[in-house]
């Protein structure tokens, strides 16, 4: 009740006051740690009730004989030792899941097996099949094989309060600071210290936020996106005996993000920077007994160190330079011309940033780790996808706008770089089987059309593509998550050991899944760029820039790079972004039809057993779903033919004119040093190439995949010859690198293993060996007898004489 008071009189107040007072900004980053303090407590109670209790030493039950101790794990309860193998108490479980619905099926374990393929689940059943159904279960067994329904204890049902409370709480006090700013639009961020925290020689800095424009908006995503996928975890996870722990990790991750978007200096933004990439590391390896996905946890971990370090650099040469670490101080000095443009100094510290930002948002050539993130739970694919971690890179840079403004070389690499990445991963995705992995191939490309805006002086677009994109992605992932659960339950329910993420064991789910359905369709006709959901505004704004830069009208345009004016560079950026959306628009047809329409090709058996989930998984898709419709309305362009003609509020650009005072120094920087930078009109013809990209690549794919019969994942070949294998295999990059980088590091750590143990361990054993030796030798100097001490006393006299006389 007092939020939406708050919420009343924000929104009561007079526009262009100019006076913005927040209402506890460090609630909103609070909450979430408070939420993992309390979901990890339940975490260690749970792993605490769930160790096996083996009888006292003098118990006559207890045998000194080696199978008691197994005995007694085995009379322990079913569903305690479930607890204890599920990592709680330090080892993973052999049952992760979720529930089915209504039907207590822990069923998402297998869902990150998409590696090890059904051959690894035949195994698994074969395993269970030879302990003669055990208590040692494969991914595909449920409780109901061995322990009996009952109320979940307290541990179990009081993270799916916490965790989603938390993070709507935290969301509605982000809303009520949000009115408050709306209703001020203040021109310079309000900044709060709470406490000192480093104070070195000239660097003095606090634990200090910043509220502005586009630190709230940030905000917004995070918890209002948060929210909704903390709620589809209640349904999806709640059957995992890890499920507090999962609650507990799923809310550090957001506490870390809102750090680092709120922070307001550049290492306060390195504590969430790191702290999402630790969070990555414990959420992808969640069911870490699966070799596979504990290496996909690593591998993300060690890729995002590389660009950590950049980050670092940059930091250290902008301290260096100007003084300052804070982001009003950094722009107050950068403003000032104590740089100057385009020199080598802020170029490198622009590029270094970037590096740091291609490990966190998955660029060339640091995005591999992005698609092997999906051996995590789904609703972790969904939260790392689109609302937190890559998102941050993203944000690095359009926070850091006025060293990008002043840097038009490390401006265009970024541009470079994120459309040939929004092209090459779009380019993998058209051959994926994998629902999970199409998705994770889309989310890069995406983000490389979010570089190629901020790189171009977009800002303000690219951000806006990020909105768009967290609420369709979002979208689509869960339901991808929505899909996979009823499959899995379906083919669960005859034991079929078939791959639950693979497309060409769906089809027809539409008749089964219409929410769900419903739900992903509108999300991929706004990631495809069609008129007028989400994704079109922002995709248009990034593409249009392009053209717009090609004829003249950006500052970058007439800057010379390698030889090449920038008007040139954003012709061809603009070229390879079509293509790129294009591909999209193909690979994100093919998966809808290979999922929802066709026959279905799960099982006579198992279809019986489809449907769809239960409210907490339908929820989320429907507000996601109605963002993915209406989201893009916040920003209409209303001098560009066709688009003006969704001006339906006369909301014009909104969401620009609110970023605004953050953007335009970087971009006014830019312009200065440009000189005078014509108006273009590009006239009617981009969009309508926009409009028919999105339509075209879905035609396409609907005219050359409709038509053409698919078999199952046992009959259908995953690709054919040439071009496909290579898609398929996504470009064998990960082969590249394992040859040239991880191959070559092994042999020289192996090498220096070997010189460790040969030469150096040998040395210290050979000095030990020396000092045993002299030891033995003056040992044998202590006879006993006095006459000896007195005759080597003598001569030792003798000796110090000589060497005085000799002096």
């Amino acid at each position: 009740m007092l939020l939406l008071q708050e919420a009343a009189e924000a929104a009561g107040h007079a526009a262009g006051s100019g006076e913005f007072h927040p209402m506890m900004p460090w609630l909103i980053v609070a909450l979430p740690l408070l939420g993992f303090v309390l979901n990890g407590a339940l975490s260690i109670v749970a792993a605490r009730r769930a160790l096996p209790k083996l009888p006292p030493v003098g118990d006559p039950s207890y045998d000194h004989h080696d199978d008691a101790p197994a005995a007694a794990h085995a009379a322990a309860p079913a569903h305690a030792y479930a607890a204890v193998g599920a990592g709680d108490v330090g080892e993973p479980s052999e049952q992760e899941g979720h529930d089915a619905g209504t039907d207590p099926h822990p069923v998402d374990a297998a869902h990150a097996h998409d590696a090890h393929g059904a051959a690894a689940v035949h195994d698994a059943h074969a395993a269970h099949d030879a302990h003669g159904g055990g208590a040692a279960h494969d991914a595909h067994d449920t409780h109901d094989d061995h322990a009996p329904a009952g109320p979940k204890p307290f541990t179990h049902l009081l993270p799916s309060f916490i965790a989603p409370g938390v993070m709507l709480a935290a969301f509605a006090v982000a809303i009520v600071n949000f009115l408050r700013m709306r209703a001020a639009m203040p021109h310079t961020p309000w900044v709060k210290s709470y406490w000192d925290w480093m104070s070195v020689g000239d660097l003095h800095l606090g634990a200090a936020l910043q509220l502005d424009q586009l630190s709230i908006l940030m905000a917004l995503i995070v918890t209002g996106v948060g929210t909704l996928i903390h709620v589809f975890s209640v349904g999806y996870m709640k059957e995992d005996p890890g499920y507090p722990r999962y609650m507990a990790y799923l809310n550090l991750f957001c506490f870390f993000m809102l750090t680092l978007v709120l922070g307001a200096s550049y290492p306060v933004m390195f504590v969430g920077w790191e702290g999402v990439g630790l969070c990555s590391y414990l959420l992808i390896g969640f069911w870490f007994k699966e070799k596979a996905n504990a290496d996909a946890g690593k591998k993300a971990f060690i890729v995002n160190r590389i660009g950590d370090f950049g980050f670092l650099v940059a930091m250290f040469l902008l301290f260096w330079n100007t003084g300052a670490l804070d982001f009003v101080g950094v722009n107050q000095a950068l403003e000032g011309s104590l740089l100057p443009f385009a020199g080598p100094v802020i170029t490198w510290i622009a590029l270094f940033f970037f590096l740091g930002a291609c490990g966190k948002s998955a660029q060339i050539p640091l995005y591999t780790w992005l698609p092997d993130a999906m051996a995590g739970p789904t609703p972790v694919s969904a939260l790392i996808h689109a609302a937190t971690m890559v998102t941050a890179g993203v944000y690095l840079v359009a926070r850091s706008n006025v060293i990008f403004g002043l840097a038009p070389a490390a401006s265009l690499v970024v541009a470079i770089v994120g459309a040939l990445t929004a092209l090459f991963a779009a380019s993998i995705g058209l051959k994926q089987w994998d629902i999970k992995k199409v998705l994770a191939y889309s989310t890069v490309s995406q983000l490389g059309f979010m570089f190629a805006a901020v790189g171009m002086g977009a800002y303000a677009s690219g951000v806006f593509h990020l909105m768009t994109h967290a609420f369709f992605k979002a979208c689509l992932f869960l339901g991808s998550g929505a899909v996979i659960h009823a499959m899995h339950a379906a083919l669960h329910s005859t034991h079929n050991p078939a791959d639950a993420q693979d497309m060409r064991n769906m089809g027809g789910l539409r008749k089964y899944l219409p929410v769900t359905f419903a739900a992903m369709a509108v999300s991929t006709l706004a990631i495809a760029g069609v008129p007028p959901f989400a994704g079109f505004f922002s995709k248009d704004e990034i593409i249009g820039a392009a053209w717009h830069g090609a004829q003249g009208g950006s500052p970058l345009s007439e800057f010379v790079f390698a030889g090449i004016r920038g008007s040139g560079w954003m012709l061809a950026i603009g070229v390879v972004l079509s293509i790129a959306a294009f591909m999209t628009a193909f690979y994100m047809g093919r998966m809808m039809l290979y999922t929802f329409f066709g026959a279905n090709r799960t099982g006579d058996e198992e279809r019986r057993h489809l449907h769809e989930g239960d409210w907490t998984l339908t929820l989320p898709l429907i507000v996601l779903g109605l963002l993915a419709v209406v989201g893009g309305l916040v920003n209409v362009e209303e001098n560009v033919p066709l688009v003006k003609s969704f001006n339906f509020f006369h909301q014009g650009e909104a969401l620009h004119a609110w970023l605004d005072p953050v953007v335009e120094p970087g971009t006014r920087l830019a312009a200065e040093h440009a000189g005078h930078v014509p108006a273009v009109d590009p006239g009617l013809w981009p969009i309508l190439l926009a409009v028919a990209i999105g339509l075209g690549g879905l035609a396409l794919a609907w005219g050359l995949l409709s038509r053409k019969p698919l078999g199952d994942a046992a009959t259908e070949p995953a690709y054919g010859g040439g071009v496909e294998k290579a898609l398929y295999n996504k470009w064998y990059v990960d082969e590249a690198y394992d040859a040239a980088v991880v191959k070559p590091v092994q042999g020289l750590s192996r090498g220096f293993a070997r010189f460790d143990m040969g030469v150096v361990d040998w040395l210290v054993d050979l000095f030990g060996r020396l000092s045993q030796m002299f030891g033995i030798a003056f040992g044998r100097l202590q006879t006993g007898q006095l006459n000896t001490y007195a005759f080597v006393l003598v001569v030792g006299v003798l000796i110090v004489l000589g060497s005085f006389v000799a002096l």
